[in-house]
């Protein structure tokens, strides 16, 4: 089943329950932090972008967000030729939700994060999302110190995204609200080192993961994405499972020239013998058959006993088909993007 919500509504009723669940084009619910019925440990938060240069063959992520005890933010690069990665990441305990996030994604506004490891802005202006980050001490894979940007990336009226409100079936009072944002087109600069790189037109497209929710104590979960041009046409997909009851619907979707194409439940096919050998996807109707080679897992592993995290998201190249609603075919060939398996207790 697959529940397609159209109108405007808040999201929670005054129980601490999702009024309406399913899946839309657009932000449809409104998100009301005092209506959820929890503490404020339990209350997650967060704004995720990665911006992938297909010619030059990496990727930036960027984080922001408040987990209740404490806000983390990170900064990460992905060399796909290299195989490798640097990231950089710092805490801020006892934030309670007080780190600047907008009730909505498409509110104007600005998050800013700034100390002796790393800065960052998430700035949200009409039409355009800009992005200010550093990392002066960053070893980046190549053995160059530093990284720093300003990129904006560019998100039309027009264009669809995915949503979704879900809640737990032990519990509906946690709920998990998500826009996942993706081709959208990217301009300006990056850093590297002493090396300034402009941003070339068409050959950077980024992706925002906009999620707010009240969470259980323990999940795991699945995610792929990846954007970019198709014969000129911009195309990307969101892919994903494993946490909350998905029986109102699945985050699957296809984006092709700013539509989205919705899909049934996809299988991730992960390999027994570890994740950086290739992945085999494939979805339930048949319209998603993906061959994922990894060429770098971005792996970290935390464990504070009450509070851990392992996560392996995997960058590489997608190569398979996609079936549009109409039956066209989408062919990919060596098409950049990530996949990751998380598992949180939290």
């Amino acid at each position: 089943m697959q529940h397609e919500v159209t109108m405007r509504q808040d999201l929670l009723d005054r129980n601490g329950r999702i009024r309406e669940e399913g899946w839309a084009r657009r932000p449809v619910w409104t998100y009301q932090r005092d209506r959820i019925k929890a503490g404020k440990m339990r209350i997650k938060e967060w704004d995720y972008y990665a911006f992938t240069s297909t010619k030059g063959g990496w990727t930036v992520a960027l984080t922001i967000s408040d987990l209740g005890y404490g806000a983390l933010f990170a900064i990460a690069f992905i060399d796909y030729k290299r195989g490798k990665f640097s990231q950089v990441d710092s805490m801020k305990f006892f934030t309670f939700h007080r780190t600047g996030f907008a009730p909505s994604s498409t509110e104007d506004n600005q998050v800013t994060i700034a100390d002796d490891k790393l800065r960052l802005a998430f700035i949200k202006k009409g039409q355009k999302r800009q992005l200010v980050f550093g990392a002066p001490s960053l070893v980046l894979p190549d053995g160059s110190v530093g990284l720093d940007g300003n990129v904006t990336l560019h998100q039309t009226p027009t264009m669809e995204s995915m949503n979704i409100a879900t809640s737990w079936e032990k519990n509906r009072k946690a709920f998990y609200l998500n826009e996942k944002v993706n081709c959208m087109r990217a301009e300006g600069y990056v850093r590297m080192g002493e090396t300034e790189r402009k941003l070339e037109k068409d050959d950077v497209w980024g992706v925002l993961d906009w999620g707010r929710g009240r969470w259980t104590y323990q999940n795991q979960w699945y995610w792929g994405s990846a954007s970019g041009l198709v014969d000129g046409v911009p195309f990307g997909f969101n892919i994903g499972y494993g946490f909350s009851d998905r029986t109102p619907a699945s985050e699957n979707v296809l984006f092709y020239d700013g539509t989205v194409h919705k899909l049934e439940e996809v299988d991730f096919g992960i390999p027994k013998e570890g994740f950086m050998d290739n992945w085999n996807m494939t979805s339930i109707d048949g319209r998603f058959t993906m061959k994922f080679e990894p060429a770098v897992d971005r792996v970290s592993n935390t464990d504070f006993l009450i509070i851990k995290s392992v996560q392996n998201q995997v960058f590489g190249y997608f190569t398979g088909n996609a079936v549009l609603d109409d039956g066209k075919i989408i062919h990919l060939d060596h098409f950049p993007g990530f996949a990751e398996q998380v598992f949180n207790r939290w």
